[in-house]
C-alpha cells in the first residue's frame, strides 16, 4: 500500500492504525516525501512523534545519519546540525 493511499484512507483509520502505519514508515529509511506523509498523518489524529522528531531534520525532513549531519553537546543541548540544508536542530538533555 502506498503513502498516498494512507492520506486518502486516514479518515477511516482509527489512531492505533494510523499509529502502526508511522511505525511502518520510520522502520525503513523514509525519504522526505515519506517523512512529510507521517507527520499529516500524525497530525490529523493528533498523535505525537515523539522519539521520531529527532531522527528527521525540522527543515529539510532528511534522516539524520553519520554523513549528512554534525553533532555536538553543548550546556546540556545536543546540537545536530543538517549538512543538506544547514539547519540546527537544538534538544535539551535531561
Amino acid at each position: 500500500m502506498l503513502i498516498t493511499d494512507y492520506m486518502k484512507n486516514s479518515r477511516k483509520l482509527s489512531k492505533q492504525e494510523i499509529e502502526q502505519r508511522i511505525k511502518e514508515i520510520f522502520l525503513k529509511k523514509p525519504n522526505p516525501r515519506e517523512i512529510k506523509k507521517a507527520k499529516q498523518l500524525a497530525m490529523s489524529k493528533n498523535i505525537k512523534l515523539a522519539s521520531f522528531k529527532k531522527m528527521f531534520c525540522k527543515k529539510c525532513l532528511t534522516i539524520f545519519t553519520s554523513t549528512n549531519s554534525k553533532i555536538r553537546i553543548k550546556n546540556k543541548f545536543k546540537i545536530i546540525k543538517c549538512e543538506n540544508c544547514g539547519y540546527i536542530n537544538k534538544w535539551w538533555m535531561r
